[in-house]
């Protein structure tokens, strides 16, 4: 379901005079098509710089937010200078997950993408005043990478950086109609920090898996911080129909009849069956479909759980998704378009889609799911910043 998205209140033109204490300022690397950025505006955030080496990511970027010019430096991460960066409570980094994704090569945290880790870590490592909060993201594959090795090697560069870390798995399934679980890490500078792993271990299930239970329990020689956080909602009660555009029977998006009738022939008897009682019903439903090599076979695979798999962009290893919409004696299909794939990450429909659609789901395939953002900044991010504060008064009273 789209989210409405409150005014921006970015602070143009006075990066120079911005304290951290003013207000709930944030640096935004891997910044794509600003979804962080979405999320993080409707709590407070200002993001007052960002980076991204995609022109065609920027150009998405700019086509929303109009004050893009001033602080968005389209250039690789290793290029930047501290002097170009100004000084921020928050750094958020979503970087590159080709090389951990198990839908990507595994070539780990040191391969040609994602070893973009270190151009963010040293810009960090450069800054005089660092960001108090840092927040990482990636797939779930980052826990594994390497036989875990990856994920360890990046806690241990953020705590020579001076962080204590925690850190949760979230799945967009509990606010959009998209399976899409990540791996968040939040490392933050204080003078307390919590290692109890007790604290960990009570955590609501909601917020991690047992591939993250290992992952932390193996590294526990590392400096954590474990916060005091709520579960995560419920899913949601909504599924594909919430966010399908509404489309004419007679729009050339739809397949023809015969290549319907080609990826019927490629589904098992299973698949067919559930289509057909679907059928019979005097209303729509949808199914995500996907073509995969099963057996040396080509098979058309539904989805029947009322969720979206993953969106994922050619260059992560995967294709399209299609969309399946049975009902009232029919069966038709398509590919699914830009706009849905932008309420499949929670994007209001006031965000312009550009006209190249291979850009538009590139753009929002490779970004973060905007809800998910949203329900950090309130439920870890503000508060965390609330007691760094608190803290800071104390030591300097």
């Amino acid at each position: 379901m789209p989210l409405s998205v409150m005014k921006n209140k970015a602070l143009v033109g006075a990066r120079e005079t911005v304290s951290p204490y003013d207000g709930l300022t944030c640096a935004e690397y891997f910044a794509g098509i600003g979804l962080v950025r979405l999320g993080l505006e409707q709590v407070g955030w200002n993001v007052i710089f960002a980076n991204d080496w995609a022109h065609s990511k920027f150009e998405m970027y700019s086509a929303h937010f109009k004050d893009a010019s001033k602080h968005y430096k389209v250039q690789d991460i290793f290029s930047i200078g501290s002097d170009d960066i100004p000084e921020t409570i928050l750094a958020t980094a979503s970087f590159p997950c080709i090389d951990l994704s198990l839908a990507g090569n595994l070539e780990g945290i040191d391969g040609q993408h994602s070893s973009a880790f270190w151009g963010f870590t040293q810009i960090l490592d450069s800054q005089a005043n660092k960001p108090k909060i840092v927040m990482l993201e990636n797939v779930s594959g980052w826990l594994t990478s390497n036989g875990g090795q990856d994920f360890r090697i990046a806690i241990q560069e953020l705590n020579r950086l001076g962080y204590a870390c925690d850190v949760f798995t979230i799945d967009a399934a509990r606010f959009v109609p998209q399976s899409r679980p990540r791996v968040f890490v939040v490392g933050m500078q204080s003078s307390k920090v919590n290692q109890d792993i007790l604290v960990f271990s009570k955590r609501s299930s909601s917020l991690k898996t047992q591939t993250l239970e290992k992952a932390v329990v193996a590294n526990l020689d590392l400096c954590w911080n474990f916060l005091d956080v709520p579960p995560l909602p419920d899913r949601i009660k909504a599924d594909l129909s919430f966010v399908i555009e509404k489309i004419l029977d007679n729009d050339a998006r739809w397949w023809s009849d015969n290549e319907v009738k080609r990826h019927l022939s490629m589904m098992s008897s299973i698949n067919l069956e559930y289509l057909q009682g679907l059928q019979e019903l005097s209303t729509y439903s949808y199914c995500p479909m996907y073509r995969r090599v099963r057996e040396g076979k080509q098979r058309a695979e539904l989805r029947k759980d009322g969720l979206a798999g993953c969106l994922r962009t050619v260059r992560g290893g995967s294709s399209r998704q299609m969309l399946v919409r049975v009902g009232q004696g029919t069966i038709k299909m398509r590919l699914m378009t830009p706009r849905e794939y932008a309420r499949l990450q929670g994007v209001p429909d006031n965000y312009p889609i550009p006209l190249q659609v291979n850009q538009a789901l590139t753009g929002f395939g490779d970004a973060v799911c905007v809800p998910v953002i949203v329900w950090i900044a309130e439920n870890i991010l503000n508060p965390l910043t609330k007691s760094l504060r608190e803290s800071n008064l104390v030591l300097h009273q």
